[in-house]
């Protein structure tokens, strides 16, 4: 089953991002080469593409896991939650209606 992890920054998060930046695509990649991953990527305070110009406030990832309990491990194993990069991450069972997923 599909999981949304939504996580929140702490204030003034972007350097402490960059710090920790290669490991976190790198578990991104191992969810995405395994056929796991649906969608991840920054939430922008600003509507604009450059996170660099409005910053970022979080992160939505949506992968699949066995359960909650793996999707919320995963989760709290991600270099940006143990770099504290996080103050808050939300992680809630999501099915996928469109587009239709193939079969």
């Amino acid at each position: 089953m599909y999981y949304a992890i939504y996580c929140e920054d702490v204030e003034n998060s972007l350097e402490l991002r960059r710090s920790v930046r290669a490991a976190h695509i790198m578990r991104l990649e191992k969810l995405q080469q395994a056929g796991r991953l649906l969608v991840a990527g920054p939430l922008l305070h600003k509507d604009n593409d450059n996170p660099l110009i409005g910053g970022i406030k979080g992160s939505l990832i949506i992968a699949e896991f066995e359960n909650r309990e793996e999707a919320k491990a995963w989760a709290a194993a991600d270099p940006y939650s143990t770099a504290k990069v996080y103050k808050r991450v939300t992680v809630e069972p999501f099915k996928q209606v469109l587009p239709k997923a193939v079969e």
